[in-house]
């Protein structure tokens, strides 16, 4: 397949704590578990948790290596933004914060304008947009 508007997109991270990412990803935003591998122990075997919709074009990978940790690094414009066309749900913001996430000031205002930042337990941030978007 050529690199083109029909490839699916995976977003890898590094994750501290893959079942604190789990919480928040699939029991505060929503996102199914695509797959999930537990590391053995055996050295460069990682764990992985795979999250996502199913009918969507790009999935999170989280890796954590527990004989090898690679700890997140992110910075204020690591974002990971989801256009919900709407207004952002209380309860959604509600529910990644009892899911481990903590509301924050977006570095740029823009985003405080048009949407919701979420850190996510690893430090991500993630924003929900009031806005829509087409690549058309």
């Amino acid at each position: 397949m050529p690199a083109n508007a029909s490839a699916h997109v995976r977003i890898a991270r590094p994750s501290r704590d893959l079942e604190a990412a789990e919480l928040f990803w699939i029991s505060g935003l929503g996102l199914d578990v695509l797959y999930r591998h537990a590391s053995d122990g055996t050295p460069d075997v990682h764990s992985l948790l795979m999250a996502g919709w199913p009918d969507a074009a790009w999935h999170l990978e989280l890796v954590n290596d527990p004989a090898a940790p690679v700890q997140p690094r992110p910075t204020a414009e690591d974002l990971l933004v989801i256009y919900l066309g709407e207004p952002v749900p209380d309860s959604l913001v509600e529910r990644l914060e009892q899911h481990g996430g903590k509301r924050v000031p977006a570095h740029n205002p823009y985003w405080d304008t048009w949407g919701v930042t979420i850190r996510d337990p690893d430090g991500y941030l993630l924003v929900l947009s009031t806005r829509n978007w087409s690549n058309s």
